[in-house]
């Protein structure tokens, strides 16, 4: 006979679980926040879904600042163009609308927060695409992140997404993959600026993962490595596991 299971007291949670139950009958409740819908200009589309597709029988809901882009980039010619786009308008195409101002998160409602990568974590929620380690964080954003972490609550962060974290939490420890450039790794000097803003950074393969037990952060590299999109969907399926296992 099943009982009410909590995420902290579950043992499907806690992997001593063969299988994990679907009668859990008190999910997770996860937030999502974007920046965008594109790789150059917002949230990555295929991170997003990834981390929705292992969320599926879990609570997801989305977020996103309704601010405008920074600017809106052709993803055909890799150009800039002259269009204005809303932050919060564009990321409820990945969201398929079902989507929320990020003002109006409240993280007593929430039990975890996933943040996808996309240049748009560099340029709508954060300006480190123009100012790079001097870079600042959205104030909303800022908040969101020091609220779970206050309430000592899981946070998962790929691709670029853990520079947030390198910024407002000084000392703590994260992966965006490996830290010497090349083919595979071409944006490994990410990594070194993050250890200049006084983080520790660990090298981990695509479909690895590093969790900050202290911190409860957990990241991975996703499409800062150049590789199939199946080894960056199984990294971030890790991301996920671990983030409601803390959760």
């Amino acid at each position: 006979e099943w009982s009410l299971c909590l995420p902290t007291t579950c043992p499907a949670r806690a992997g001593r679980c063969e299988t994990v139950p679907l009668h859990c009958l008190r999910q997770a409740k996860v937030a999502i926040v974007l920046a965008g819908c594109g790789l150059y200009d917002g949230s990555e589309i295929h991170e997003s879904s990834a981390v929705l597709v292992h969320l599926s029988r879990e609570g997801a809901q989305f977020y996103a600042p309704d601010i405008d882009q920074m600017h809106v980039v052709d993803h055909v010619k890799g150009q800039p163009t002259q269009e204005k786009r809303n932050v919060l308008v564009e990321s409820a195409r990945i969201a398929r609308g079902n989507i929320k101002d990020l003002a109006k998160l409240n993280v007593k409602e929430l039990d975890a927060l996933i943040i996808p990568g996309g240049f748009g974590v560099a340029k709508n929620l954060s300006t480190w695409a123009v100012q790079g380690k001097n870079f600042t964080v959205s104030k909303a954003v800022e908040d969101t992140l020091k609220a779970f972490h206050a309430a000592k609550k899981p946070i998962g962060l790929c691709c670029i997404s853990p520079v947030l974290a390198a910024k407002i939490f000084p000392g703590c420890e994260l992966t965006v993959g490996h830290d010497t450039e090349c083919e595979k790794w071409p944006y490994a000097k990410t990594a070194e600026t993050m250890k200049e803003l006084g983080c520790k950074h660990v090298n981990k393969h695509v479909n690895e993962i590093h969790v900050d037990a202290k911190n409860k952060l957990v990241t991975t590299s996703a499409f800062m490595c150049n590789a199939p999109i199946h080894e960056v969907y199984d990294g971030i399926g890790k991301m996920v596991k671990e983030v409601l296992r803390l959760a």
